[in-house]
């Protein structure tokens, strides 16, 4: 555990270590950070956290002996290796990069080759799952109390599910550095739902780009159900926050790099090898993604329109070898050497070639001699998690001024692209075009793209990124572990009621399904919502006691509420109180201003055409919402209905719509945007006062009901009015006396239903607690009550049990919440 003073400890674990290892004796090793790895560039967030770094070495070690003596040399480069050894071929190249990684570029789900039952896809995701195991193993070993662990990339999605499962407290972050698919591409996936449900577990979870956030989120709801909200996804009320951080560089080191005696040097060697010719760069691995090949194609169309540019043009591509072992590898290469010969072929001569092909990795010096000299940086990536080439280009451009030449598909697009020329690969015209756009632009022009783009290279550097995602990640911890200790108390009866007796002017808010009413027909074509009879003679008893106000806050709508309260001089508030009806029976528009309700007709077609093709599914429509309800159609088919419903409607009618969409079990609903009771409590006491003369503050409220999430604000709300002699921050502007309120918090009782976390302060498992506790309160003051009700009237049946045997608690977890 951390001592004052002492740096916090964090704990990155990635697939592979960054350092280059190389081994120089029997027992010893060399050691050096791998130059331009994307972690060892995380500077100042490493200075100010004690940081060890967890990964598989880069190589095989099966003597106990030479691991020891490995792991020593390792420790002292703040490094931990996991050994995966006869486990590594099937997790990395199989599962990793065999299956994850085309999915997750959009490639689609590759073959499954049965010629090899050694390798089929269940082995290769075992050896997955196993290399995740193995991850875990190290960082339990490792772990202190305290720590924070940072998950990296796709090869370890099972990885925050198994920490969680070993301490549940441990902070754990998981970031994506590829692209994240479509829903419809990563459907095909055999493991589709483990692996969400995995990654899930991590308190907070990063993407380069609002696509692969919004893809991801998307995912989620599509293929397990789970609620999709501005903040993440949102499961079974646990929340894991989603946040767009697209990753740096770090600029000072190229910019330095670049004034270095050698490097000018290398410039001046380059500038003298391609005299009198535009220098047109790229830098990309050699693999499917890059683009490589359409590179070349756009280059060979611009050689062929622009025959006076054939000798003032030359095109130095460096290719970095990556598994060549791999066929689809190897295709690409032999594609890409074959367009390199015939380009040089058609349009080169003895003393000049328009192509300068390389299958190497280059010096770090040299590669930056590269891109200060370039005129064009070439960028044709099919599907780039980020591109950080891009990056590094503009910040050593800070002498020539280049262009930046930049797929659409390449996450940098989104960052990079206000000061590039963006292009679709797949256009071999555009790409032509683009080429001869970015050779002639004029200086002015290429002097401001390039501060556009200059600006937000050394703004947003790789410390930044490391910095704001460790800094979202301990503000999603801690706001989930306040929501972990803030767990309610049991329902106190026996304090209520008395401080009910003794209190002057109660206030009771109750909900309404969920919360008052008898339990629904297991197959109801429609909804039809009955008072709990067990409550008729104990809420005209309420009703009635001069010293009590009752307010019933619903989802429903007017008819709803007029058919079941008819005969109860009570307040009632419809629609989340955009209307509201007082004790006479009167109701009154209680809306905000300026409130747009266009998108009702359009939500209510899509709810009848998926109505019609779901046996047993129905919706209810009221002025401002509309809730369709599968919980008594076929399970599997009512929650892919729902899914689909939901693609429809935000591809649709609400795409632009000041609208909240709710997701139950079993439900959606779509309501006016921010009407939440919470929202809604303000306006409907400000109306309720204006209608009565009131003599005697509130000095007693007990609020309860079956809420949604968003509608526990009502608990929140009147948390913060626990204020002696105080009227409501939120009804200031009306003119009420200075004493409608004067709670004490041991006289507010917010009782939530069957909601393992909630904002209440008190728990109870079902609304048969509320009943009986209904009736206790009513029979409190006997001597009003008796002068106006029978004993028959006011004590009902209390049991669970209805005279006909039928038990009349309905289940935790009911859909239908109002």
């Amino acid at each position: 555990m951390m001592s004052y003073g002492e740096r916090p400890r964090l704990l990155v674990v990635a697939n592979r270590l960054p350092v280059s290892s190389k081994k120089t004796g029997e027992n010893s090793w060399f050691m050096e950070m791998s130059p331009g790895g994307k972690f060892n560039l995380l500077g100042g967030v490493t200075d100010q956290y004690d940081t060890k770094w967890i990964g598989w070495p880069g190589f095989d070690v099966y003597n106990e002996v030479e691991k020891t003596a490995l792991s020593k040399a390792l420790a002292e480069m703040n490094c931990i290796p996991v050994f995966l050894n006869e486990v590594f071929d099937q997790y990395y190249n199989g599962y990793s990069n065999g299956i994850l990684w085309p999915i997750l570029h959009h490639m689609g789900l590759p073959q499954e080759y049965h010629h090899d039952a050694s390798k089929t896809f269940q082995t290769q995701y075992d050896a997955y799952k196993k290399a995740n195991r193995m991850f875990l193993d190290v960082v339990i070993e490792n772990y202190e109390e305290g720590d924070t662990i940072w998950c990296q990339d796709y090869h370890l999605m099972f990885l925050p599910q198994y920490l969680k499962e070993y301490n549940n407290k441990i902070k754990v972050g998981w970031f994506l550095h590829s692209p994240f698919p479509s829903s419809e591409v990563y459907k095909t996936l055999p493991s589709r739902s483990e692996l969400l449900h995995s990654v899930l577990r991590a308190d907070l979870l990063g993407f380069h780009t609002y696509d692969f956030a919004r893809h991801f989120v998307s995912t989620c709801t599509q293929i397990i159900g789970v609620e999709g909200t501005h903040e993440g996804v949102m499961d079974q009320g646990r929340l894991t926050r989603v946040v767009v951080l697209p990753m740096g560089i770090d600029p000072d080191r190229f910019i330095s790099t670049c004034k270095l005696p050698e490097v000018i040097e290398q410039m001046n060697e380059l500038k003298e090898k391609f005299s009198g010719k535009k220098v047109i760069l790229g830098v990309d691995r050699l693999d499917m993604i890059k683009g490589i090949p359409q590179k070349y194609l756009g280059f060979e169309k611009f050689l062929e329109e622009n025959p006076d540019w054939r000798d003032k043009v030359v095109l130095v591509q460096i290719a970095v070898p990556t598994r060549n072992a791999v066929p689809e590898y190897q295709k690409v290469k032999d594609q890409v050497h074959g367009l390199v010969g015939r380009i040089n072929g058609r349009f080169g001569s003895v003393s000049s070639l328009p192509v300068h092909h390389m299958d190497c990795s280059v010096p770090s010096n040299y590669l930056c001699a590269l891109y200060a000299t370039a005129d064009v940086l070439l960028v044709t990536s099919l599907r780039d998690g980020l591109n950080l080439v891009s990056h590094e280009f503009v910040a050593c451009q800070e002498g020539k001024r280049g262009v930046l030449v930049l797929s659409e598909f390449a996450g940098a697009g989104q960052s990079l692209g206000a000061g590039a020329i963006l292009v679709n690969p797949w256009n071999v015209t555009e790409v032509s075009s683009a080429i001869k756009e970015a050779l002639t632009m004029p200086a002015e022009e290429r002097e401001e793209k390039h501060r556009v783009n200059f600006q937000y290279v050394i703004t947003h550097s790789a410390e930044k990124w490391g910095g704001d995602f460790l800094s979202e990640l301990n503000e999603a911890f801690a706001e989930s572990e306040m929501k972990i200790r803030s767990i309610p108390h049991e329902l106190p009866q026996q304090d209520m009621i008395q401080r009910y007796y003794q209190s002057n002017h109660r206030l009771i808010v109750l909900g309404f399904c969920g919360t008052l009413t008898e339990p629904m027909n297991s197959r109801i074509k429609e909804m039809d919502f009955k008072l709990n009879p067990e409550l008729k003679g104990t809420l005209k008893a309420l009703c009635n006691d001069p010293k009590t106000t009752v307010l019933i806050l619903s989802r429903g709508g007017r008819n709803i509420l007029d058919k079941v309260f008819g005969e109860y001089k009570i307040w009632l508030a419809a629609e989340n109180g955009m209307f509201l009806r007082d004790p006479t029976g009167e109701w009154v528009t209680n809306m905000p201003e300026n409130m747009n309700l266009d998108w009702v007709d359009g939500v209510k077609n899509v709810f009848k055409y998926f109505t019609d093709r779901t046996p047993r599914s129905f919706f209810e429509a009221s002025e401002t919402s509309l809730i369709w309800s599968h919980e008594y159609a076929e399970d599997k088919f009512g929650k892919t209905q729902a899914r689909d419903m939901l693609q429809h409607l935000r591809a649709g009618p609400i795409s632009n719509a000041s609208v909240d969409v709710v997701r139950g079990n079993h439900s959606i609903e779509v309501q006016a945007m921010s009407e939440t009771k919470g929202a809604a409590i303000g306006r409907i006491l400000g109306e309720m006062m204006n209608k009565i003369s009131m003599t005697t503050p509130i000095d007693y409220v007990l609020c309860s009901g079956y809420l949604l999430e968003k509608d526990e604000d009502i608990y929140t709300f009147f948390e913060s009015e626990i204020v002696p002699s105080k009227s409501f921050h939120s009804i200031k502007k009306k003119q009420i006396s200075q004493n409608v309120l004067d709670l004490k918090k041991e006289n507010y009782f917010p009782v939530a239903i069957g909601q393992g976390r909630t904002k209440a302060r008190y728990v109870t498992d079902s609304s048969q607690d509320v009943v009986d506790l209904l009736h206790k309160l009513a029979a409190a003051d006997t001597t009003t009550m008796a002068n106006t009700f029978s004993d028959s009237e006011l004590h009902q049946p209390r049991s669970g049990n209805t005279p006909d045997g039928k038990d009349q608690r309905e289940p935790r977890g009911q859909t239908l919440r109002c």
